[in-house]
């Protein structure tokens, strides 16, 4: 059986390790990579988009980053329990018209007893910005 540690039940610790882990991956924009984190019969809400397994996780992640160029991402812990985790987040990208963007949201999570993650539920704004006013940098 595949794992994902920490596993749940969450600690204040284990849960920033978790938030992290979510962090770095997604700022590797790679859809094989992130979307192992997730189980095979994950559900999704994303906007307005419902998504369920990781294969449509996978294809979501993979029509994100061709139209979401040079993405950042940075999350941070709200609050936690047992197996559900709360972040907010904020992260910046471009379109391919050089158009810069930063989308601010929330999201929870729900995860298995293995640690993968079962259930996300996000709610995202887009914010059109300047170049020059971008927090987050390579």
């Amino acid at each position: 059986m595949e794992t994902k540690p920490p596993l749940p039940p969450f600690t204040l610790e284990t849960a920033k390790i978790k938030v992290q882990a979510a962090e770095d991956a997604w700022n590797t924009r790679d859809p094989d990579r992130v979307a192992l984190a997730y189980t095979e019969d994950s559900q999704w809400r994303n906007r307005s988009e419902f998504l369920n397994g990781r294969e449509e996780v996978r294809a979501f992640l993979k029509r994100k980053w061709d139209k979401e160029l040079d993405y950042r991402l940075k999350k941070e812990l709200w609050s936690f329990t047992d197996n559900r985790i709360s972040v907010k987040f904020e992260y910046e990208w471009h379109d391919d018209s050089g158009n810069w963007f930063r989308s601010y949201g929330n999201e929870q999570w729900e995860f298995a007893e293995n640690g993968l993650m079962r259930r996300r539920e996000a709610s995202i704004n887009d914010l059109r910005i300047q170049e020059a006013d971008r927090k987050f940098r390579f």
